[in-house]
């Protein structure tokens, strides 16, 4: 499975089941707890089914990681990109609404909580793993910023842009601030990083 590929993109309506099954099972016993047979129950499929789909559960757990992220890609974008917002509306608006969003969302505190961190874990995708959350989400941020800031350094562009995404990812997995301070913090980095 291409795990950097456009949303949408490859994904067939039986992956989405076997995903939607895979989210609900992990936030209502923890991922540690999730197995490839449970899965396949929740959705009425062959456990074969699942393997054929997703080849293992690290398979599987890419794809549910990818999944959460494609759907905070989306909030990015919808912050971002909305109207008459400069650079530091828009950064503190965006990054106030993942980390709020990403607070109240079961399956990303449980995430957060785990103690795991193995290969078939889903925290490393936030942390050593994190090559999904840059393409994805820098694709957005550095895409707003040739639109709305057009005179910025290409270069420029995508170091502010992984740098704010850095930041962010840290203060979701050790938040050291409510997410109005950090989101206010992290807006002025990166509206500096723009200069």
């Amino acid at each position: 499975m291409d795990l950097t590929s456009p949303p949408g993109s490859g994904r067939t309506a039986l992956q989405e089941t076997l995903v939607a099954a895979a989210r609900e099972l992990a936030v209502a016993r923890g991922w540690g707890n999730v197995r490839m047979l449970d899965v396949a129950k929740a959705a009425g499929v062959s456990r074969q089914t699942v393997y054929n789909e997703f080849g293992d559960r690290a398979g599987l757990a890419a794809a549910l990681a990818l999944s959460e992220i494609r759907q905070f890609t989306d909030a990015v974008r919808a912050e971002l990109f909305a109207d008459g917002r400069d650079a530091r509306a828009a950064s503190l608006a965006t990054i106030l609404r993942v980390l709020t969003e990403a607070a109240a969302d079961p399956l990303i505190r449980q995430i957060l909580t785990s103690a795991g961190g193995g290969e078939e874990d889903l925290l490393p995708y936030l942390t050593t793993r994190s090559e999904i959350v840059l393409a994805t989400v820098g694709e957005v941020v550095r895409e707003w910023i040739a639109d709305r800031r057009p005179e910025v350094d290409d270069d420029v562009a995508a170091l502010a842009a992984e740098s704010i995404i850095r930041l962010t990812v840290s203060h979701l997995v050790l938040p050291a601030a409510s997410p109005e301070s950090s989101a206010d913090a992290l807006a002025e980095v990166f509206v500096r990083l723009l200069h």
